[in-house]
């Protein structure tokens, strides 16, 4: 088995998978995060689809399969979508949902058309164009992975470089605005930023997956975390995880594609985070949830002992378990026993002319200052 398990990782195609799913984890975690906050998520969408026209006019350009020529292509429509969108935006009426389906719907419509078109041509240079669908890690040559690397490079050195004004266009842009800030201009650095993403995976996950590549590790990332620097890590961390993940798996399964399985992976780990991540997850808001009508049910009987007491005129008045049960249609013993052990009521002896049980429960002097708070505060938010 740890043969096995060697051979696997000095395998020459897997170790370049590995790395190429690395950069695409890399680079997409990074980006996506600002395509997330900006409330963009399907702009990684929109570019990915968009991008499939500018590899077929890479294609028809080259006149083969050049893998820098095709992602140059990708790049240009990719890019060429988001200005559209930011036209569309800014010059008419439309809402961003609207222009990001216009730009999607027209820009892989052309790109569907080239394709059939190079399909129909019969040229022999054409084979494995259409894995730009889908992808197909397995082609992926030495060559490749380095102009990927350059590619990453740049667009990490940008974010490193314009780090404040990215931060800032993100989360108030109007802010930025006010400050002095070029931000239509920065707007355009990240769209076509996050072009440069979608490039980078095209060949990894194809057009069709790359938006989920650029969302899914941001979206889980942002569960765990309320700082920009700490999510951008996260996510860049998740990306490469579920790259990695989804390379090892496609090795040890053959015949299953590395593209979906990289897509699984990283939506495995969403899924992990929108239930379990704590203060956001499902399962924190289902316990916050059931905490707060518990202890919104001892309110509730701690109130109505202060009620009746201050009816009675009483401090030390001490209705029966079954009027309590009785105005609150349930059982409240359980309520009790717990307000007892915060030392807000207690289990006291009835006195000689009291009907009825010969023990009851009373209101400390604890238990009074709670309830008059508890009055209190319900008493400010109802002005």
């Amino acid at each position: 088995m740890m043969e096995n398990a060697v051979a696997l990782l000095t395998d020459y195609t897997l170790q370049s998978v590995i790395i190429g799913a690395v950069l695409l984890g890399l680079v997409s975690g990074v980006l996506g995060c600002f395509a997330v906050l900006r409330q963009q998520s399907l702009l990684g969408d929109t570019m990915s689809h968009a991008a499939l026209p500018g590899v077929c006019l890479g294609f028809l350009i080259a006149g083969t399969r050049d893998i820098g020529i095709i992602m140059a292509g990708a790049l240009f429509t990719g890019t060429l979508a988001a200005l559209v969108i930011l036209l569309l935006t800014r010059m008419s009426r439309l809402k961003t949902d609207a222009a990001l389906g216009i730009a999607l719907s027209v820009f892989f419509a052309f790109g569907v058309v080239l394709l059939t078109y190079i399909q129909g041509k019969n040229n022999a240079a054409q084979g494995g164009l259409d894995a730009f669908l889908f992808g197909q890690a397995a082609a992926i040559l030495r060559s490749d992975l380095w102009l990927m690397g350059g590619i990453t490079l740049v667009a990490l050195g940008l974010v490193a470089a314009l780090w404040k004004e990215f931060k800032l266009v993100s989360f108030d842009p109007e802010f930025a605005g006010s400050l002095g800030f070029p931000v239509l201009w920065l707007e355009v650095v990240l769209t076509v930023m996050i072009a440069l993403a979608v490039v980078v995976g095209l060949q990894m996950v194809g057009v069709v997956l790359m938006a989920a590549m650029v969302i899914a590790p941001a979206v889980a990332a942002r569960q765990w975390t309320r700082r920009l620097e700490s999510m951008v890590i996260l996510s860049a961390a998740i990306g490469m995880f579920g790259g990695v993940s989804g390379a090892v798996l496609s090795a040890l399964k053959p015949g299953l594609a590395t593209g979906p399985l990289i897509i699984l992976s990283v939506s495995a780990v969403v899924v992990v985070s929108l239930a379990l991540a704590p203060h956001r997850g499902m399962l924190w808001e289902a316990v916050s949830l059931w905490r707060g009508r518990r202890r919104l049910r001892y309110q509730h009987v701690l109130t109505t002992l202060y009620r009746l007491a201050a009816h009675h005129d009483d401090p030390g008045y001490s209705p029966e378990q079954g009027m309590l049960d009785t105005y609150h249609g349930l059982g409240t013993r359980g309520a009790l026993r717990k307000l007892q052990t915060k030392g807000q009521v207690e289990w006291r002896a009835a006195t000689v002319d009291e009907p009825g049980p010969s023990h009851r429960w009373v209101l400390t002097q604890a238990g009074i200052r709670e309830a008059e708070r508890i009055l209190d505060a319900l008493g400010r938010e109802g002005r």
